[in-house]
């Protein structure tokens, strides 16, 4: 383990320091977790909440995916009213997007209601937008939200991708002017959200000791669980800023296989003709090897695929956003036929298409349609006057050296 460094998080210094029991001692608190708020060996802390602080537990919000990351994607996640551990645990993911925010009722005779999801870096990911919406609902009903840090895995110093443009929101990006590689713990999101949008009453952040924006996860020892059930590991997290814009597209972003978002393909392609254009792309910091593969659900269930795997050869030269356009543009012109853009409501939109959404913005889906060569999408995948631009936004966020 040598050169890799050994950090604390937020759950842990709740735990360990008596001068943030001070906080909660008494207190009726709620949090909102998953299965990922666990402390340095593995507990999951909000069981052990009141033995350790004193507070008193009256509600657990979880978001998408359920407590335990047991839905897969887009599939509305149900409460317990019993609760497993002395408290109802409430979905704030339902069948409609207004069960994305905490009713009035579920906060009256709250003090502070405590955060500590893994957040994995990407805009798209829908954890720290359930944050905002806490946010903005605790603020109305006079409760404190207490966020109990985790360093982003995918390190803080790189930014790739465009800005979400106004008119494009949804909750895979609720806020405009943030890039999809942004580079934040969820901690400064939280504070970026207040900053930049007004979203709330600014949030109290109980930092991660040990991280600097250097580490990515590759680098520091703190528990790694999966924040949704196709986000297995730090590596599937460091390719996701780029791939998931394949769920915009009929092709397979690689669920129901054992490598999502690292493995990719459509039963309209042929392997080796993909994996050779994008090689041939020069792409930094990644190779692309042909492959075959038969999902066991989600897109093209039960049929073969044939596509590709990348892999990551240099993490700090890799662009995941730039390779998931490079993706998407490949497929389109090689099948032309067979390509399609997803239908349908995506994320509870249904007036924009889903790759629009993801990508922040229609300029993407023109290009491709139209043809255009890849220099074209490329220049249209951020540059660094964008990257410039929010790196002076975020700054008065920053909690991390």
């Amino acid at each position: 383990m040598s050169g890799v460094k050994a950090i604390a998080c937020g759950a842990d210094r709740l735990f360990a320091e008596r001068s943030l029991h001070g906080r909660l001692r008494g207190k009726r608190v709620g949090v909102l977790v998953n299965q990922t708020a666990v402390t340095a060996d593995y507990e999951f802390w909000p069981r052990a909440l009141a033995a350790r602080t004193g507070a008193r537990l009256a509600v657990v919000f979880s978001p998408e995916h359920g407590l335990y990351a047991e839905k897969q994607d887009q599939a509305p996640c149900d409460s317990d009213p019993a609760g497993r551990f002395g408290a109802p645990v409430v979905s704030l993911y339902g069948q409609a997007s207004e069960s994305l925010r905490p009713a009035p009722a579920l906060l009256a005779g709250l003090e502070a209601v405590l955060f500590d999801i893994q957040d994995i870096g990407s805009r798209y990911y829908t954890f720290s937008y359930s944050l905002a919406y806490l946010m903005e609902a605790a603020a109305e009903a006079g409760v404190e939200v207490i966020v109990l840090d985790r360093p982003n895995p995918l390190g803080g110093e790189l930014i790739e991708g465009p800005p979400l443009e106004p008119g494009y929101e949804s909750f895979v990006g609720r806020f405009a002017g943030l890039p999809v590689r942004h580079g934040l713990s969820v901690g400064e999101l939280a504070l970026w959200f207040h900053a930049a949008h007004g979203v709330g009453a600014r949030p109290t952040v109980i930092r991660a000791t040990g991280w600097s924006r250097a580490l990515d996860a590759f680098e520091y020892v703190a528990p790694w669980i999966m924040p949704s059930p196709n986000m297995p590991t730090p590596a599937t997290a460091l390719v996701y800023p780029g791939m998931c814009l394949l769920e915009g597209t009929n092709l397979s972003e690689g669920r129901g296989t054992t490598r999502p978002f690292e493995i990719f393909g459509a039963p309209y392609l042929e392997e080796f003709a993909l994996a050779d254009s994008l090689n041939g792309l020069g792409l930094p910091g990644v190779r692309f090897r042909p492959q075959r593969f038969i999902p066991t659900f989600d897109k093209h269930r039960g049929e073969l695929c044939s596509g590709a795997q990348l892999h990551v050869t240099d993490r700090a030269a890799f662009r995941p956003f730039l390779t998931g356009a490079a993706v998407v543009h490949t497929a389109k012109r090689l099948a032309p036929e067979g390509f399609a853009w997803r239908a349908g409501a995506y994320e509870f939109v249904a007036h924009i298409p889903a790759i629009d959404i993801l990508s922040g913005s229609g300029r993407l889906r023109s290009l491709v349609e139209a043809g255009a060569a890849f220099d074209e999408v490329a220049a249209a995948c951020g540059g660094p006057q964008e990257e410039t631009t929010f790196r002076e936004a975020r700054r008065d966020c920053l909690l991390y050296s």
